[in-house]
């Protein structure tokens, strides 16, 4: 069974109340400034919180993370003994989510380490992290040799029309920023046939196709 996160808290009437982690945190970005609950796991999340001195309960179906401001009782919200089918449907859907930002961050890493793979004469100017725009959080960004600066979205599995819309944003929002021709890559496992006809309509923006390649060796 999966964990769902959950945040504790004290309500204005002063009850105990529970609310989904992930949404909570998008609702009130200033508890942790420097993480994007869409683009980081609940596990990464739950560390960041314990390291600002929220408390810990876990359950078989549940992590409560109780705020540090939080003086009630928490037993009223424990989990009832047997989860729902709608519980058991969310869960599988955390779960996807769950498997897709961790590859896209093993994704990522892969890239940063061998950015030049992508596009010879590419260097990451990011310092090692997301750079935050108004439009979100892009994956890696970059500059080519003519100085061109290169936004790079990657999706795990087939991109679908909305990464197009995405990278545009993103590139609209950096050269608002930076005053400089900006290009788009968008890397991913295949692409939708609306992404590949919007590609040829866009000059600035380039697919990409991920594949993965194993090597094996005998251990003696």
């Amino acid at each position: 069974m999966i964990q769902k996160h959950y945040v504790v808290l004290e309500g204005q009437d002063g009850h105990s109340e529970k609310r989904p982690m992930k949404q909570w945190l998008r609702n009130h970005p200033e508890v942790l400034p420097d993480m994007d609950p869409d683009h980081t796991t609940s596990h990464e999340l739950r560390r960041a919180l314990k390291s600002i001195g929220s408390g810990l309960e876990e359950t078989p179906g549940e992590i409560l993370m109780i705020s540090p401001d939080f003086t009630g009782e928490i037993k009223d919200l424990l989990e009832p003994e047997s989860p729902s089918p709608a519980v058991n449907e969310e869960e599988e859907i955390e779960k996807a989510q769950e498997i897709t930002f961790g590859l896209e961050r093993d994704l990522q890493l892969a890239l940063r380490s061998h950015i030049e793979q992508l596009e010879v004469g590419l260097r990451i100017i990011d310092d090692g992290k997301e750079r935050v725009t108004d439009a979100g959080r892009i994956d890696i960004t970059a500059v080519d040799p003519e100085g061109n600066i290169v936004v790079i979205e990657l999706k795990v599995g087939t991109a679908h029309p909305e990464a197009v819309a995405q990278v545009l944003a993103y590139m609209g929002a950096i050269g608002d920023t930076e005053k400089k021709q900006v290009r788009g890559i968008l890397v991913a496992g295949d692409f939708h046939k609306k992404v590949v006809l919007a590609s040829r309509a866009i000059p600035r923006l380039q697919l990409k196709k991920y594949s993965f390649k194993f090597a094996f060796e005998t251990v003696e």
